[in-house]
This record gives structure tokens, sequence and C-alpha cells, in this order.
């Protein structure tokens, strides 16, 4: 993706996102986010990134911390991300997040931040741990975002609150010092699959799960993934059919026709009359198949970590020309001095 001309070409939309390295990803993140991704670099101009300075809001091992920034960077690229089309770097690499990140925080007010849902969710599974950065950590979001201008925000529905604050600082710190930031939209994507816990139902599937059977990896083997579909949560009544009140059936019809383009209707249509038993393995089948080419290019990419040492290099040169200029900016508006 050039940047050369950035400020003088006239450039499509511009769509920015970042994921965690905290596990590997899931199914869920698979078919709800980063699936989609790769139709929006056709459309827009896109910036992701790998959001390892949040990792860190819980205690990380750092050697695991490092793997998985790479697994995950692999990832990315293995799930048809292309560095040609798009910008894919690793946030860590660019130190104006962490800059931004504290110019913005003297624009974030106290009770802003104590309302964040994802702070009290995570104060109570980490009661042994609750930083200044577990609470200012969407500061560190809103710098992420404004770093590159970016016009949408592609989010679930859980994290469109963290946008809005983005929106928020963005207009505060506009109103005091002139117009600097672009205000993002939070960009609801269409088509997204709504992956649950396949042994609870009624909540979201999660790789910090403690039961291993509730979500798919990214990186499971094909024998472990029909194992977990085979005992995924359904009823006694042995229908295929989409339903309020069978939401582990329902759950794996959604995941069915994700990874295959079947309607509900054929879905039912085709598992008429058949068991559960046909329809879970099935349903493993294809998953299987369908992680099958990903997790091929990612074992590619992670046998030559100094191709992606160099990749990551040159992605995260690319941000910085624009994560700095935006820097400058503000740093001027707010009255430091720049010598260059």
């Amino acid at each position: 993706m050039s940047t050369a001309n950035e400020t003088t070409e006239p450039r499509r939309k511009r769509a920015l996102s970042l994921i965690q390295p905290s596990g590997i990803p899931t199914l869920g993140n698979y078919l709800g986010a980063m699936r989609n991704w790769v139709a929006l670099q056709d459309e827009f101009e896109c910036i992701f990134g790998v959001a390892d300075l949040h990792a860190v809001t819980v205690r990380q091992e750092p050697a695991r911390l490092r793997q998985r920034t790479y697994e995950v960077y692999a990832l990315l690229l293995a799930v048809g991300l292309d560095p040609e089309k798009c910008l894919v770097f690793v946030q860590s690499q660019v130190p104006a997040h962490a800059e931004l990140a504290w110019l913005l925080g003297c624009c974030t007010q106290f009770g802003e931040l104590s309302r964040m849902t994802q702070f009290k969710d995570k104060s109570q599974s980490h009661a042994d741990n609750i930083n200044l950065g577990l609470f200012a950590y969407p500061t560190l979001m809103a710098a992420d975002i404004l770093l590159y201008r970016p016009d949408l925000v592609p989010v679930g529905k859980d994290q469109k609150q963290h946008c809005e604050l983005t929106r928020d600082i963005a207009g505060r710190f506009n109103n005091l010092y002139s117009d600097t930031f672009v205000l993002p939209e939070p960009y609801i994507m269409q088509n997204c699959a709504n992956v649950l816990s396949l042994q609870e139902p009624a909540k979201k599937m999660s790789k910090s799960d403690s039961n291993q059977n509730a979500f798919i990896s990214m990186l499971d083997e094909p024998d472990a993934i029909l194992r977990k579909f085979r005992r995924a949560v359904t009823d006694s009544e042995a229908r295929v059919c989409r339903r309020e009140d069978k939401p582990g059936v329902s759950n794996l019809m959604e995941i069915y026709g994700a990874v295959t383009g079947r309607t509900f209707d054929q879905i039912e249509e085709e598992f008429d009359g058949r068991g559960y038993g046909d329809f879970k393995s099935a349903v493993g089948e294809a998953v299987a198949e369908t992680l099958r080419p990903i997790q091929d290019r990612f074992h590619t990419y992670m046998g030559d970590k100094a191709q992606l040492d160099a990749l990551m290099k040159e992605q995260a040169g690319k941000a910085a020309v624009i994560a700095c200029r935006t820097l400058d900016k503000v740093k001027k508006k707010m009255g430091f001095v720049l010598t260059k």
C-alpha cells in the first residue's frame, strides 16, 4: 500500500482494525471478523495490526507473548491479508501509538474510562492485577485509531462503545486545538457469523474459555475439530432446525452456513430425517476443510521467521510514516517544540 502521495492523491475510504495476540484466534474470530477483513481490503484502503501493547494489560509470559505475536501476524497473512493491498503491522513497532496515548489521556475524563464495560469485566477476572493500563487502555485504543485518520473502524457490537469514546476524545481535542482528527464511524460488518460457545451457546466463543471443548482454535488439528463438534451441546429433539429454543443446534447451523454458503432452509432440508451425529460430523468436516489451507499457509510463514521479521519492519515503517505525520500535528497544536 503506497503512502508516498497520501496527502495529494484522492484516496478510498480508510478502514482500520487491530487484534490482540493474547491467544490463537478462534473460529469465531475468523468468521466474525478476519474473513471479512480480507474482503474489505479490495473495497477500502485498509490498515490492520497486531495490538501487542494492549495484551500486556494482563500479565504475559514474555516468550509466549513474543511467539503469539509472530503467530497472529502470520495468521493475518495466512487468511489472505495482502501487504501489497493493505498495511499489516505490529503496534509496538510504531512508537507513536504509546506517545499519542499519553497525550490523549490528558484529554480523557476519569468518568469516561470508569464506565467502560471491558474494564469492569477484566477487573473481575483479573482482580489481582487491576493496573493503570487496564483502566486507561481505551485511550491507547483511541490513539491506535486516530493516528491513521480512518473513516471507518470495523467493529463487533461489543466494541462499539470504544469507538464512541474515541469519537468523544477526538471531538474534544478538535474543539480545544482546532480540527485535527477525523471522527471515525463504527463499521458494523454485514454477513458476519455470530459464533457462540460449543458448550454454552448462550455466550460467545472465546479463546480464553477454560473449557477447551467450547471453542475451535484456528490452528486445531482436524481430529480435534471433529472431536469438539461431536461433543457440542445440542438438545434431545434430534431435529436440525433453527429456533430460539434450540441455541446449540442454531449455533451449529450458523457455523455450517458460514463455511458452506448454505442457507438455513437448505441446511434443514439437507439433514431432514438425519440425526445430530451426522450433522455434527458434517459441520466438523466443513470447518476442518475451511481452515486447512489457512493452516498450511500459516506453517509456511512460521517456517521463515526472517521473512516475517523483514515484512514486519517494512510494514511498521510504512505505518510510522502515516502515524508520525498525525503525531507531529498533534504535538505542534498542543504547544510542544518540534526540532526537525
